[in-house]
């Protein structure tokens, strides 16, 4: 049986959450703090509703709520907790710095049944994500590579599927997409999780090395086989032997580097630049183009036969475009490593900057967006990535309205969803405009629950002063 607290000294409040839980949990119910915490040492509870005074703790010197040792308690005693808080309307602004103390959510007096079950359901999704997660951890990713495989985005799921099932074969993956999209990442993540992750994994950009010196670089030269070669060279098949080797922007070898590597696929076997030695190589092969390779064997610029030794198991990244969902995760992961990098403390990102990059059309993909994070934190003397700190094309100068990216560059669906944020942020603008920023007023005229528009504030960066 399932358990749930109801800490508050609000009858009605306790009637409706009583009637929202019941019968799926058997629910506690108390009207003080001391007995509340009592209540919490005995049992687990699934989830907690306590109201926010009794999480205000002793206030610091400069007289703001201390939330996070109000809270501390209960993570003491399970440090999986689900503590929603009970908040008067005049105290959302504390109910939401309880949220970045480590509280689930918050619910506003009166309590609305709709409300209530609208949390639950949003507090267990996220724990059906957590297990999995969890599942993942102990079953398959390795503790290094968590951040990696976190994602919103569908697509993304798949590719990790994927991985997950290439990883521990010793088989050729061909990783296809646009530049910067991270296909080094991926590549790095399938050695990591395979059968070779204590040899070597051996990087080459292939599209960097001049082309009279790519065979030399991949497959070595023996001493005098061209000028200047004083002495003998092992190239990176002969390193990696054992391992694995990652063949970057593998459109652009040359065609007599296409032969050589297409005797390693058929034999296992290559001879160095001016050798006659034939050497075995037991190197698992990962290679990635951001070029059509079928276009190019089809007009004669690459080999048939080594395509089709490449194209084994195909891998397509998306665009971070395509993956708008995993923004902000991707940020939170760069903003964690250059803040540290930089001696900076920065936890949070402004809601209008949030907006802006998930509408931005991103050419250069997650390595802009790497970029980007890492010239934001060098900028940025707040606790808060903020707009002053991210570069000014990201947004348009009039009205503070959020910069649509060109429409060529979109999906029909990604142009829909960059107009209707630019297009309900402006709704908003007004409607809180006219109504002088009273919420409740507003939220009304707009045919949703004050909590709902609290939000869409926050998620576009409105404040409610600044329309009174």
């Amino acid at each position: 049986m399932k358990h749930a607290l109801i800490a508050t000294k609000d009858a009605a409040a306790q009637e409706v959450l009583r009637d929202c839980l019941r019968p799926a949990y058997e629910v506690a119910i108390t009207s003080d703090e001391e007995s509340c915490l009592e209540k919490f040492r005995e049992r687990r509870y699934d989830f907690t509703f306590v109201d926010l005074e009794f999480v205000d703790k002793p206030r610091s010197e400069d007289e703001r709520p201390d939330f996070q040792k109000g809270l501390q308690p209960y993570w003491q005693a399970l440090p999986s907790a689900e503590v929603i808080v009970l908040s008067r309307p005049d105290k959302i602004r504390d109910a939401v710095k309880a949220m970045k103390a480590g509280a689930s959510d918050y619910l506003t007096y009166p309590v609305d049944a709709e409300e209530v079950k609208y949390v639950i359901e949003s507090l267990q999704k996220s724990q059906r994500t957590e297990l999995e997660l969890d599942y993942l951890r102990d079953r398959f990713w390795r503790a290094d590579s968590l951040d990696v495989v976190r994602t919103n985005s569908p697509q993304m799921r798949k590719i990790f599927e994927k991985i997950r099932s290439v990883s521990p074969t010793r088989t050729t993956v061909l990783l296809t997409g646009e530049t910067g999209t991270g296909k080094g990442e991926l590549a790095k993540l399938i050695h990591r999780h395979s059968s070779r992750s204590d040899r070597q994994f051996i990087s080459v950009h292939c599209g960097a090395v001049p082309e009279t010196l790519l065979e030399s670089e991949l497959f070595g030269h023996e001493k005098g086989a061209f000028t200047g070669a004083i002495r003998r060279k092992l190239g990176r098949f002969e390193i990696a032997n054992g391992g694995t080797i990652f063949l970057d922007e593998v459109g652009t070898i040359t065609p007599s580097a296409q032969i050589k590597l297409l005797q390693i696929f058929q034999d296992r076997t290559f001879q160095r630049v001016g050798g006659e030695e034939v050497l075995e190589s037991d190197v698992r092969v990962i290679a990635a183009t951001n070029v059509d390779l079928k276009q190019m064997c089809d007009a004669g610029l690459f080999r048939k036969d080594l395509y089709y030794r490449l194209n084994v198991f195909p891998i397509e990244v998306p665009p971070l475009r395509r993956r708008v969902e995993d923004i902000p995760l991707l940020v939170d992961t760069f903003l964690k490593r250059f803040a540290a990098f930089h001696g900076k403390v920065i936890r949070d990102v402004h809601p209008e900057v949030t907006q802006a990059l998930q509408t931005y059309p991103w050419p250069g993909n997650i390595r802009e967006l790497e970029n980007l994070v890492e010239r934001g934190c060098i900028l940025e003397n707040s606790s808060t990535l903020t707009p002053e700190s991210v570069p000014p094309e990201l947004f348009t100068l009039e009205g503070g309205e959020v910069h649509i990216p060109p429409l060529a560059s979109l999906s029909l669906a990604e142009v829909r969803r960059a107009s209707i944020n630019v297009v309900e942020r402006q709704y908003l603008r007004e409607l809180l405009a006219a109504k002088k920023g009273r919420i409740n007023e507003t939220a009304r005229a707009a045919g949703i629950t004050p909590r709902q528009l609290h939000k869409l504030m926050t998620k576009y960066g409105l404040r409610k002063e600044d329309f009174r």
